[in-house]
């Protein structure tokens, strides 16, 4: 079983990819759920979602407090908390951000394992015109995990985003494109 921690701000889209990730994974014929966190969240704030992948039908109905994967939608979130708190031993923390490995590791309190980064706001300001990074960051998960194709997440996104949905697939292949994988120290 694959479990996936999103972090994301209010109205980003964290919610959604947790959404689009599980979708994506049932068009390769796995089961899946996407659980969202609410709170007194508002447009902003930090917000979480989650997701499980499995090959065999899932019967847990818990949280995820120990996540393989951690996506981080916001880079501002990077210093504010710590995102790989959890994470599974050989996990891996995937970040939008524009800093370089160093940067990104510096900013996580030297994190030193597996790490996985992408430019998705320029990708989303680009492709989309906004800077919700939700479907880039689903590139940057197929890439550095290799866990769901990139074309899976095609219907899925169609189905949710109708019009705006070829943006969508073009920012999430470009991230796919883009997304750096740095292996842990």
């Amino acid at each position: 079983m694959i479990e996936v921690r999103f972090h994301g701000r209010g109205g980003q889209g964290a919610v959604t990819s947790a959404e689009m990730l599980a979708l994506a994974s049932i068009e390769e014929g796995r089961y899946a759920q996407a659980m969202p966190s609410f709170g007194p969240e508002r447009r902003g704030a930090p917000v979480a979602a989650f997701a499980r992948i499995d090959d065999h039908r899932i019967r847990l109905r818990i949280g995820i407090t120990t996540p393989d994967i951690v996506i981080v939608l916001d880079p501002s979130l990077v210093g504010l908390a710590a995102v790989q708190q959890g994470l599974k031993p050989g996990g891996m923390v995937i970040v939008n951000s524009p800093e370089d490995e160093a940067g990104i590791r510096k900013a996580m309190n030297g994190y030193a394992g597996r790490l996985a980064s992408v430019n998705a706001t320029e990708i989303a300001l680009k492709i989309l015109r906004v800077p919700i990074t939700n479907t880039s960051m689903l590139g940057a998960f197929a890439k550095a995990t290799g866990d769901v194709r990139v074309e899976s997440f095609v219907e899925p996104l169609k189905k949710r985003f109708g019009k705006i949905a070829a943006r969508n697939i073009e920012a999430l292949k470009a991230a796919h494109e883009e997304t750096r994988i740095h292996e842990g120290r």
